[in-house]
């Protein structure tokens, strides 16, 4: 019994170190986001409690429910982009065919590159007058399909979230690709004794070996599709007329640019809100499917 303790008591001083700093950077400061959102709060004169007003506010302004929409719009672009593709990559390259090191490194390169980068090479991709986007299409030929792609209020989310793919594919390539190493050789080669070969035993076998897996990065990908900003502000500053704005941006045009530091809290706490009601009926499904 005295072992018993000293080991949780070993244990509790190892962790101590992380849960400190997962309390300083990731609770304290979303208790201090509640406390500021029930606040009036310009960054330097005196803050008045208004309690639930910004939260009215927001629920009133139908910019905040366009970003809301542009946010479901990336989540579901990050799940049937990114994840399809990722495990599709990941496939390939499980096969462990010549060069596949190579490819695996130039998969992953873009979650590695600056976000800023990313924006500023795809800013360039489609540009209206020098674009290679266009240049391609005039090439062909196809000069009636040249857009104005960022500038415009049909295309440019659609321009956006192809670029959320591309940037994001490869980190599930990785995540998925090491799911699949993980399955025992032996339930491929029964697999292959039972005669499920290709397609079959990818979507009957493959698969459901790694739901689990698929679960997590489903949850993973919705996560980051309410964090997105960097990528976007870059490319279009959330134009044209909010048609590319999400709620990140919307919380930093409010809190940073027209100094309502109380108004951008109450946006980050709803941020915070939506994408765990998303994650937890996401988690919901995944266990009534296992069972």
């Amino acid at each position: 019994m005295h072992t018993l303790k000293g080991t949780k008591f070993s244990i509790f001083i190892g962790l101590l170190p992380a849960l400190v700093i997962y309390l300083g950077i990731a609770v304290v400061p979303i208790g201090l986001s509640l406390y500021y959102s029930a606040m009036n709060w310009d960054g330097i004169s005196p803050m008045t409690f208004i309690g639930l007003d910004n939260f009215i506010e927001i629920m009133k302004d139908p910019i905040f429910w366009n970003s809301l929409k542009n946010n479901i719009f990336i989540m579901i672009a990050g799940i049937v982009g990114t994840i399809p593709f990722g495990l599709l990559l990941a496939l390939l390259l499980n096969k462990k065919l010549k060069g596949s090191g190579f490819f695996r490194t130039v998969g992953f390169l873009p979650v590695v590159i600056s976000s800023v980068i990313v924006s500023l090479i795809w800013g360039m991709i489609y540009n209206t007058e020098y674009g290679m986007l266009n240049s391609v299409l005039g090439l062909f030929g196809l000069d009636s399909l040249k857009q104005n792609w960022l500038g415009s209020t049909e295309w440019s989310m659609l321009s956006i979230s192809i670029t959320y793919i591309w940037q994001n594919c490869g980190l599930y390539m990785v995540i998925l690709l090491a799911a699949l190493q993980n399955i025992p050789a032996e339930v491929n080669e029964a697999a292959h004794m039972d005669g499920a070969t290709g397609l079959k035993k990818t979507f009957l076998i493959t698969i459901p070996m790694i739901r689990d897996t698929l679960v997590v990065a489903i949850v993973y990908s919705i996560s980051g599709s309410f964090r997105v900003f960097d990528l976007i502000q870059v490319m279009t500053g959330g134009g044209p007329a909010h048609y590319t704005e999400v709620m990140t941006i919307y919380m930093y045009n409010n809190a940073f640019v027209n100094m309502r530091f109380g108004y951008g809290s109450a946006v980050s706490i709803l941020i915070l809100v939506f994408s765990l009601i998303v994650v937890t009926v996401v988690n919901k499904l995944g266990m009534e499917k296992k069972r």
